[in-house]
């Protein structure tokens, strides 16, 4: 056994005994929503919207800002104060903004916290398979090569002093380049050693770091579990529900890294207990970090509309499934099947409510309405794969509505709209998921991903209390 080895064994000893109960450890994820960059409702919706669908396009692996996401606060080393980054299921890497940064065309966009400093951070060796990880699973030899080691150091395996080379990050309308380190973490009352996290030193267009919670070698979870496998092998999160149209800080969403054992049964609406509705993990050797599900089909009243075949699994390419994304705000379906969509929801909507074209067209959303006294808005199901998976969506999380004053003179008028987008033609979708089921959607479900039976839960909840529940029940 290596001495570094022991330490982490010593380490792990010490630290299960100073945490008897190491099976869940509560964390708060914070929405701030603020609209002091914005005119109006209509161009932080359109700005969401327009992000969300790049995300999609691009099958981007980091989140998107502002507005629509929720950070999560940990120290890092001897960092003065805690850094705060964009928890996200669809990337496998944290990422943060180190000392001395530089960030292009970020005029105007939010910066979590101040740039990091890492002069007492370890840089990974090329060696390691951490860098082989963060350069696409890249030989050891040529990573090696890459950082300039000598070519008899790299044929007798000598290059373990040799930082692993920088990596090149790119996604919608901005990209990074970072280099690997390695700090201890604090998380709450964990703490965890030689902790792997990108440095970036240069980014275009995103300012915040990335706390990944993919399915990945780098990720949050991925790291933790090698500490201990109760928190690593299972994580959960509530988000709270949030507004577009007023500036707010909101309650605490929890973010639950393990199991908890219930002390008392949450009764949500009609009066019945939490159930989770689980559905099955797909595996895409293509993108393994994604958190990817099957979509049977979606239901608007009491017709089911069935998912094209590319939601329901994963081809030979790597192509299908719906990633479920806590980085994207809206949910993105295929063409054809988000016109069957809107073309039910349209008929049942339309028929007595006036459609709102040009509202349509300041927030990227559609359909619009301008809306009678009492609207009446079916219900919508989305049916997973798998026995019970089926998750009714509160209304609020597919319809949002708002008080529009743009024509000044006919007043404010109410209006709602369809809070799903189009994703475009599934025949020019290719490399990745087929659909996105956005943070929008999930608010109000805790959002289960359990590693070990690989599969995915969700159940109704009131997550604002719930956080308080298991705040208490820790203390």
């Amino acid at each position: 056994m290596t001495p570094t080895m022991f330490l982490s064994l010593l380490f792990f000893i010490i630290l299960s005994i100073s945490h008897p109960s190491f099976q869940m450890l509560l964390l708060p994820l914070t929405h701030t929503l603020s609209q002091a960059q914005f005119n109006t409702t209509h161009h932080l919706l359109k700005s969401t919207s327009a992000r969300s669908a790049a995300r999609f396009r691009r099958q981007l692996s980091l989140p998107l800002s502002p507005g629509s996401d929720y950070t999560l606060s940990f120290n890092l080393g001897h960092q003065a104060q805690p850094i705060t980054l964009y928890m996200d299921t669809g990337s496998d890497l944290v990422w943060l903004p180190c000392a001395p940064f530089k960030c292009i065309l970020c005029e105007g966009k939010p910066n979590a916290s101040p740039p990091a400093n890492i002069t007492r951070s370890v840089a990974v060796s090329c060696k390691s398979l951490a860098c082989s990880a963060a350069h696409n699973l890249a030989p050891s030899s040529d990573l090696c090569a890459m950082a300039r080691c000598p070519l008899e150091s790299i044929e007798t395996s000598e290059c373990a002093n040799f930082k692993c080379p920088p990596f090149y990050y790119a996604y919608g309308d901005g990209s990074l380049v970072a280099r690997l380190y390695r700090d201890s973490l604090s998380l709450s009352s964990l703490s965890l050693r030689n902790f792997t996290f990108g440095c970036a030193h240069t980014a275009l267009a995103e300012p915040t770091g990335v706390a990944g919670f993919g399915r990945g070698l780098l990720s949050l979870p991925a790291q933790l579990a090698t500490l201990s496998p109760q928190l690593g092998n299972r994580f959960s999160y509530c988000l709270v529900s949030h507004s577009f149209d007023s500036e707010r800080v909101q309650k605490s969403s929890p973010l639950i890294l393990g199991r908890y054992e219930e002390k008392e049964k949450e009764k949500i609406s009609g009066g019945g207990m939490v159930e989770f509705a689980y559905t099955p993990m797909l595996e895409n050797p293509k993108h393994p970090y994604f958190y990817l599900v099957s979509l049977i089909g979606i239901s608007v009243g009491k017709r089911n509309i069935p998912a094209p075949e590319m939601l329901q699994r994963v081809n030979h390419r790597g192509d299908g499934g719906v990633v479920v994304d806590s980085g994207t705000t809206f949910t993105m379906l295929p063409e054809a099947f988000y016109n069957s969509v809107v073309d039910e929801f349209d008929r049942r909507v339309g028929r007595v409510n006036q459609r709102a074209r040009k509202i349509e067209e300041k927030t990227g959303l559609a359909p619009c309405y301008y809306l009678n006294a009492v609207a009446e808005v079916p219900v919508m199901t989305l049916r997973f794969a798998g026995g019970n998976s089926s998750v009714v969506l509160p209304r609020k999380n597919y319809f949002y509505e708002f008080l529009d004053g743009s024509d000044e003179t006919k007043g404010k008028k109410r209006v709602g709209c369809l809070m799903l987008m189009n994703g475009g033609d599934e025949r020019e979708l290719s490399g990745g998921p087929g659909a996105t089921l956005g943070n929008y959607q999930q608010q109000g479900f805790e959002v289960v991903y359990d590693l070990v039976e690989k599969r995915v839960g969700f159940a109704k909840r009131h997550c604002a209390s719930l956080w308080d529940r298991l705040n208490r029940d820790k203390n």
